[in-house]
Order: structure tokens, then C-alpha cells, then sequence
């Protein structure tokens, strides 16, 4: 069930007062068709595309005028109410100041053929002209579009891009403040201690609203956004309304950059403004006490974020939209992700034998759905493992017992026999043997010990494990085994041995011949259980842990991270550099350099919330053991999210929900580009390219020639990857050995060990002495 403020939009509905629509055609004479009907608070008129006569052609366009400028963050059209001709297929949404300079769109996608209304978000910002563009109608039954209604929502609280400000050096004066009752001085909003407070004057006469207090950075700087944090100890002087301006010289504030209500609650607040302005000066006004309660204002602290460096920072581009949430997604050849939800495409629950799927064509952005039946498996909360041959193997979930194969070199989904273990939430990894291993998931199936079990790809049959129970990797979870054995964190290695690093605070060796077995293999240094954290391979060998909490939600999540290195049998577990924040549900991926990028969670984890989230990414850095920022995500990442490595080096974050219908579900993503491909102005940097030929195929101790249209420093193999619910237990990156046999042409070697090269589709990448990475070619190493 999602909780209640799952069921809240954390942006706000606009107004719609004032606001008029035009759109690029509209039907007249046959009906009334005509745009303003999308702004009349009535689902049963409609705007529609000219038909009549000669049907004007896709696509067709309707612009929204809000005649004022105000963040904006997504789109809610609502389809027609009567009938199906019309709806939004293929769409494009672009944003304006002054309904004459566009820019790239902010948003694309697909959306699904059904009567549902559709959130299509964005990036928040700043404009006064909202554009829906239909491309193509969703069922492609005729050149028309149509729409009911059409909604725009303000502010999340997201901004997109952004980094937080250094406060060194910074001061803050109010407008009045209390020092007679208790040490309510306006400097301590700067002090990074959310237990002192800024406090408008009480004592005695209370100091009638507005309050404000202004900081002084005591330098010009590029800001985007203001951080409000309400006080820890109580409730008094949360601010409600508010306005934000800005100064050059302290003296002359222009007109507001923000304003807004903010709720009547403990969580941290965050005010984007409508344009990025250069300020020394940054004022809050409060000009209401969010419960009414009385003439107060207080703060805990107050933050400023800026836009970006993106070569410090990366950047993002904008959000794609998808038919369904995409829960869970795998990388495939050919530049395409495949991502599926459940039965449905916003929700879950029962077995109906079906699944939700979509591809992303990560060449021309366009997301194509399909439902699969003839698997007879409803796939939501599955194990996933990457298979040697390329192939993609599903099992369990809400259809428990069911395991499903795709086949990418046929699209085609294709059922397998079913596991001797019904389960959901289980974890799974390819062996070395070419198996595949599966462990736990007692969120679905009967109750009793999800013990392992080994698929085999010779007789496509299950082979049971009875000496891997799965008792011994289990967490400390106070709901037991229905949360404890869930999304194990699993590294294969030769011999068809694995070692399970978590989440659980023991760690345990797995040998998967004859019956099987399972043993300590120690502690991972002084972590604690660490559910819906994650684990991923950056080196040969070495694994870094990150984040995670005691038990599966309701619990802190921890900062922390680790790493665990694995000789042999020895394996040797340390703590590393801390996160800036701490997170849970989130989700990292090693980078073709050997850093790991970490993205979203909470820091309380709640499913189906987006309470907590952690919006600011963090890159990891084995060099130094430190995590530093990344620009900021503009939509939260949460329960049931996603990311993958791509193969042109960047990162797909996306999904989150899936709770019906609620506020949280996020059927979108984006793709992150790294710092590395950036220069200082954002502009692409030069990147190595491997021209020639590179073998479809290869085994593992072989050399492949490579050529390379320049002079390059490293060659390194990312496998391809499958992710859900923070686990990708297929990722791994394997750095290549390689000598130079002429200009531009090497001999790349390939580890003859299967325990450090698992069979399976990799993408081979060239890294340049700075660490840019080419584009990569797809190999399958069997």
C-alpha cells in the first residue's frame, strides 16, 4: 500500500486563472473542437485537430499561456472522455518566456493508448508558454490528436542541474530576530547545525509578519535555487508563504525570483527560481506562518545552489517519457534498453500471466510498448541475470514460480522452465560455468527457505542447491525472511563460486557444484546490515558497497560505503569514504574509468514515497576513496528505480512507483552525462573512436586487433547489465591488458579467466590518457 503522501503531488497544481490556449489547428465546423476548451474545468469538451474536410496531418501543436512567468514541471493531459480517436502517441513538450524562442524540447516520449491522465514531466523552470507537440496518435488510427484537459504543475522543489553554493565566507541579517528568550540570531541559519534556529522576535511584543532574512555571500554568484530547512525542535514559525529576491548591492531587490506556499511540515524545503541570477544578496520573505498558528518565522538553515560546472559536474539531458514505470531494464546491442513494469503499467499485484514492456531506441529516442502474454509470467520483482549467449533470463516475482528468456537478436520473449522454488525479490548472477545462480525472495512463493538453485543453459532445466540455505545471508529485518533474503548482492567467480556481500552484514562463500554449500566469509568491516543499498564491481576483484539501512524501510539509511576485495578465497572487506548523503533505494554504475556513479534513494526509505529523496548524485573515486557531487536530478529516484551504463559512456537514471494511482509514479528517465565527456562549456569533449572491425564473438583468452582512429591508453570491458530494485548484480568491469602494434592498431588480451570474465555480451571501450571513453562496440565473450 503507498502511504498517504504518496497520494500528494509533491508539485503543485497551477492555477489556470487567466491562462488562454491556441493551438496549431483546430476543428470548427463539425464539432466544437476548439484549444480553449483544454482550460475549461470540463473533461467532457475537447480540443481537437481539424478533421473535417481534408484532415490536417500530424503533428499538431496546442501552446498554453499562463501570461506570467512561474516554474513549471510538468504537463497532465487528460485524454478526451468519449471515444479514442486522438490520443497522444509520440509527444514533444517545449517551454518558452515569450512565446517566440523555444529551444531544444524539455521533454519527449510515448505515452500509453488508454484514457488515463498522463503526468509528462520535466526539468523545472522558469516560463510563461507551455507547448504539448503530438507526433504521432497512440492507437495510429488517423492523422488527428485530441485532448480533454490540460494541467501544468508549479515547483517540486527539484531544480535541475544545480550544486550546492560553499558557504564560507557567507553572513545572514534578519529583519528582526529573538535574543532575549533564546539565541535566535539570524547567523545561525549559516552555522550547519540544524538544531540552532533563526527566530523572529517573540518576546514581549511579537514582531508582526513579514520577517525575512537576507544572506550575504560577499561575492557576485550564478544562483538557481534556495534550501530551506525547518527547525528540529518544534513547530512554531514554519514559513508557509514566502518570496525569494535577489540584490547586487543589498540596497535595490528586484522583483521576486520565487514565490510560493510551502507545507506545514518538517521536511527540507527547496524554492527554484524562475531564471538563474547573478546576486551577491539572497533574500527570503515570509509573509505567512505555515500553520496559522502565529505572527513567527524561524529556519534551521538556508542553502543556495547554482548551476553546474559541467565538467565537475556532468549534465542532464531532458526527460524521456515512457508508456509504463520502468521497474526493471537491461542494456541490449544495438543501442537499445529494454525496461518492463508489471501486469499493468502503473501498478502491481495478483499473477495475471502477463508483463508491460517497452524499448528505448537510444539512437532517435523513440519508446515502443508491447504486452507479453505467451510467457504466461506476470515479471514485476523478478531475478535477472545476463546470460552467456547474450540473452536476457527472468524468473519469478508476482508470477512466482515462472521463469521467462528475450532474445534480442529476435525480440522475441519466449517461456523457460519454471524454478523448483517460487520467489520474488530473489537475487541472481551468471557463473562462470555459463549457469545462471539464483538465492532468496520470499517477498512471493510459499514461505520456507528460498534456498539456491542453478539453471542450466544446455538442458534449460533448475538443479537444486539443498546445501545453500538461504538462513546464512539473511538480515537482521524485523518483518524475517519476507524482507531479510531480498536483493542479495552477488559476485561470481571462477570455479562457478560466488560471494555473497550482502546486504547482510556477514558475508558468505557459495560453491555451486553437486549439492552445493555455503560459508562465512566474514564481515564487511564494521557495516551493519545494508538493505536496498548496493554493490558493484569496479575492478577486477574489488567491489564497492554503498548505502543501505538495517531493515527494508522505516529505518536511516546509512552514508556509509566499502569495499570488499576478493583473492582467491581470501576476501577483505574496508571502509572507504563516506557519501555526502546518506541513501537508500538508490542505485550506482561503474563507469568505463573505474569510478562509480551513485543516483537518487532516501535517506529514510519509504516505498512508493519520495519524502527524503536524495536528489544530488555522487561519483566515487577509487583513487581517493572520496564521493563528490554531480549535478543535481530533477525528478527523484526512488523505490522500484533504475540506471544502467550506456554505450556511448553515459547513464540512463529512470522509474520509480508503480503504486497505482498515486503522485509517485514516475514512468520517465533521463540520460546523465559524466563529467568526463564534458568540457568547461558543456560542449562534447574529443573522444577516442575504434574504427575497423571488432568480432561479434570472441572466447575468453584470446587477443582481438583493434584499431583506433588515434592513439589511445587503455581498453577496458563493461559487461552489459540488468537492473531492478538497486541490484545489478551483471555489472562488471574488466580492464584489458593491450600493446601497441602499430599507429592506432593494438592487441587487446582477454583474461583466460571465466571467473573474471563471465560469459556474456560486454561493450568494449577505448579510454584516451585524459580517461574519455570511445564509443563502445558490442562482444560477446562465450
Amino acid at each position: 500500500m503507498a502511504p498517504a503522501n504518496a497520494m500528494e503531488p509533491m508539485a503543485p497544481v497551477l492555477d489556470r486563472t487567466g491562462w488562454s490556449a491556441v493551438a496549431s489547428d483546430e476543428e470548427t465546423v463539425k464539432e466544437n473542437g476548439r484549444a480553449a476548451n483544454v482550460l475549461d474545468g470540463d473533461a467532457a469538451t475537447l480540443w481537437h485537430s481539424r478533421w473535417s474536410g481534408t484532415a490536417t496531418p500530424l503533428p499538431h501543436s496546442i501552446t498554453v499561456d499562463m501570461h506570467r512567468t512561474t516554474v513549471v514541471s510538468a504537463l497532465v493531459y487528460q485524454p478526451r472522455a468519449v471515444g479514442v480517436n486522438g490520443r497522444v502517441g509520440e509527444y514533444r513538450i517545449s517551454v518558452s518566456t515569450d512565446g517566440r524562442n523555444w529551444g531544444s524540447p524539455v521533454a519527449t516520449g510515448t505515452l500509453a493508448d488508454d484514457g488515463s491522465a498522463k503526468t509528462l514531466a520535466f526539468a523545472p523552470q522558469g516560463a510563461r508558454f507551455v507547448r504539448l507537440t503530438a507526433v504521432t496518435e497512440a492507437g495510429r488510427r488517423g492523422p488527428w490528436t485530441s485532448a480533454a484537459e490540460l494541467n501544468l504543475l508549479g515547483d517540486p522543489g527539484t531544480p535541475a542541474a544545480t550544486v550546492d553554493l560553499s558557504r564560507t565566507g557567507w553572513t545572514a541579517v534578519a529583519s528582526d530576530e529573538e535574543t532575549a528568550k533564546e539565541n535566535g540570531r539570524a547567523a545561525n541559519v549559516l552555522d550547519g547545525d540544524a538544531a540552532t534556529l533563526w527566530h523572529s522576535r517573540w518576546s514581549g511584543t511579537a514582531t508582526k509578519l513579514p520577517h525575512s532574512v537576507t544572506v550575504d555571500m560577499h561575492r557576485t554568484a550564478a544562483v538557481s535555487a534556495l534550501v530551506y530547512q525547518p527547525r528540529k525542535d518544534g513547530i512554531n514559525g514554519r514559513v508557509g508563504a514566502y518570496t525569494i529576491t535577489t540584490s547586487a548591492d543589498g540596497t535595490t531587490f528586484g522583483t521576486p525570483v520565487a514565490t510560493g506556499i510551502w507545507r506545514d511540515d518538517d521536511t527540507v524545503k527547496t524554492a527554484t527560481f524562475t531564471r538563474t541570477v547573478n546576486a551577491r544578496y539572497i533574500r527570503l520573505t515570509a509573509t505567512g506562518e505555515a500553520g496559522n498558528r502565529g505572527p513567527w518565522t524561524s529556519a534551521a538553515e538556508i542553502r543556495l545552489s547554482g548551476p553546474g560546472a559541467p565538467a565537475v559536474h556532468g549534465s542532464w539531458g531532458r526527460i524521456t517519457g515512457f508508456p509504463l514505470v520502468p521497474v526493471a531494464t537491461a542494456v541490449l546491442p544495438g543501442d537499445k534498453l529494454l525496461a518492463w513494469s508489471a501486469y499493468a503499467l502503473d501498478r502491481f499485484g495478483g499473477s495475471s500471466g502477463y508483463t508491460q514492456t517497452a524499448i528505448l531506441d537510444l539512437k532517435t529516442g523513440k519508446v515502443t510498448q508491447r504486452r507479453i502474454d505467451n510467457t504466461g509470467h506476470d515479471m514485476f520483482c523478478p531475478g535477472i541475470a545476463m546470460l552467456a549467449d547474450g540473452r536476457v533470463l527472468v524468473t519469478g516475482g508476482s508470477n512466482a514460480d515462472k521463469a521467462s528468456i528475450y532474445d534480442p537478436a529476435t525480440d522475441s520473449w519466449s517461456a523457460s522452465v519454471g524454478m523448483n522454488i517460487a520467489r520474488g525479490y530473489q537475487s541472481m548472477t551468471l557463473l562462470s560455468t555459463g549457469e545462471a545462480f539464483v538465492l532468496g525472495g520470499s517477498w512471493s512463493g510459499a514461505a520456507g527457505d528460498k534456498s539456491g538453485e542453478v539453471w542450466s543453459p544446455d538442458t534449460g532445466t533448475w538443479r537444486r542447491l539443498p546445501g545453500v540455505p538461504a538462513a546464512p545471508a539473511l538480515t537482521a529485518d524485523p518483518r524475517g525472511p519476507y524482507r531479510a533474503d531480498n536483493h542479495m548482492w552477488l559476485y561470481a567467480t571462477s570455479g562457478g563460486k560466488v560471494l555473497q556481500a550482502g546486504p547482510s552484514k556477514q558475508m558468505n562463500w557459495i560453491r555451486t557444484d553437486g549439492n552445493g554449500s555455503i560459508t562465512p566469509a566474514g564481515t564487511r568491516a564494521d557495516s551493519q546490515d545494508a538493505m536496498t543499498g548496493n554493490a558493484v564491481a569496479y575492478d577486477i576483484g574489488k567491489l564497492l558497497t554503498l548505502g543501505g539501512s538495517p531493515a527494508y524501510e522505516n529505518t536511516p539509511a546509512t552514508r556509509r560505503a566499502y569495499t570488499v576485495s576478493v583473492d582467491g578465497d581470501r576476501v577483505q572487506a574496508a571502509r572507504t569514504g563516506d557519501m555526502g548523503h546518506a541513501r537508500a533505494f538508490g542505485n550506482s554504475v561503474v563507469l568505463p574509468d573505474g569510478k562509480v556513479a551513485v543516483f537518487g534513494g532516501q535517506s529514510y526509505p519509504v516505498p512508493f514515497s519520495d519524502a527524503t529523496s536524495v536528489l544530488t548524485p555522487e561519483l566515487w573515486d577509487p583513487a581517493t576513496g572520496t564521493f563528490t557531487p554531480l549535478a543535481s536530478m530533477a525528478i527523484p529516484r526512488n523505490y522500484h528505480s533504475v540506471a544502467n551504463l550506456l554505450p556511448d559512456g553515459r547513464i540512463f537514471s529512470g522509474g520509480g512507483g508503480l503504486c497505482g494511482d498515486c503522485a509517485t509514479n514516475h514512468s520517465d528517465g533521463a540520460v546523465f552525462t559524466p563529467p568526463y565527456l564534458l568540457n568547461a562549456d558543456g560542449s562534447p569533449k574529443p573522444r577516442p573512436v575504434i574504427t575497423g572491425d571488432v568480432p561479434p564473438r570472441t572466447a575468453a583468452g584470446s587477443a582481438l586487433t583493434v584499431a583506433t582512429q588515434a592513439p589511445v591508453a587503455s581498453f577496458v570491458l563493461m559487461r552489459a547489465a540488468a537492473a531492478t530494485h538497486s541490484t545489478d548484480n551483471d555489472q562488471r568491469r574488466v580492464p584489458l591488458v593491450s600493446t601497441a602494434t602499430g599507429t592506432g592498431t593494438y592487441t587487446v588480451s582477454i583474461p583466460a579467466d571465466r571467473g573474471v570474465v563471465l560469459p556474456g555480451t560486454y561493450m568494449l571501450f577505448a579510454l584516451n590518457a585524459q580517461g574519455v571513453p570511445s564509443t563502445a562496440r558490442f562482444i560477446t565473450v562465450s
